[in-house]
């Protein structure tokens, strides 16, 4: 049977692009799936064809070097969202996914975490797994340059599977969970193509895809 995967790509400091790119070499290795691609605005309205899971590379702020910022999730939004995983939906929080979403709580209670910084300059992230974690087999920790994101995470209520290093500090870059009946992972690598198409990045996205679609 094929799993029906939603994903919105894409925001004004993440190429689309390389998103796709990076997602469709994910899925070739993947038996029975489908991805539909949405724009943020018509996420919402696309859970109402119930989904097996949606993929979130995109940040909530739409237009964020303008005077007045708009963003596209509300908190009746992050409501529907947090009822379709409940009831048995499956979430992937992917890089951006996580970014300018603090605020509202409905979602970050869901994801047990968010965004918080990341420095200004790109850095070398050396990603760090977790050698109790059952996540992903043969994990080889790696280093690629990247948005060294920080992130607030709520280590009691969830797995994690991924840590990351650079000059700059150390942080949680993966973790999963379920939610309900559901599912969600939280993914953070990775910024540029060098990541997006490194192959243990790409072997993440895997593993993630099929834990969220529940084919692992």
């Amino acid at each position: 049977m094929t799993k029906r995967i939603v994903a919105a790509l894409g925001d004004f400091y993440h190429d689309r692009d390389l998103a796709v790119q990076s997602l469709e070499a994910a899925v070739k290795s993947i038996e029975g799936i489908e991805i539909e691609y949405k724009h943020v605005d018509e996420l919402v309205e696309s859970l109402q064809t119930n989904p097996d899971a949606v993929i979130l590379f995109a940040e909530n702020r739409i237009n964020p070097e303008d005077d007045q910022v708009k963003t596209w999730m509300d908190n009746d939004a992050a409501l529907a969202i947090n009822r379709f995983v409940e009831n048995g939906g499956g979430w992937l929080a992917w890089h951006s996914g996580l970014a300018s979403y603090d605020n509202i709580e409905a979602y970050t209670s869901m994801l047990h975490g968010y965004f918080k910084y990341h420095p200004e300059k790109h850095q070398v992230v050396s990603y760090t797994f977790n050698p109790d974690s059952n996540f992903i087999d043969d994990g080889q920790n790696f280093e690629i340059l990247d948005e060294h994101y920080f992130v607030a995470c709520d280590v009691e209520n969830t797995s994690v599977f991924l840590t990351s290093d650079s000059v700059d500090g150390s942080s949680i870059a993966g973790w999963y969970h379920d939610y309900g009946k559901g599912k969600v992972v939280c993914l953070i690598p990775a910024h540029l193509e060098e990541g997006l198409m490194h192959p243990v990045v790409q072997k993440l996205l895997i593993n993630s895809i099929k834990k969220v679609s529940d084919l692992a």
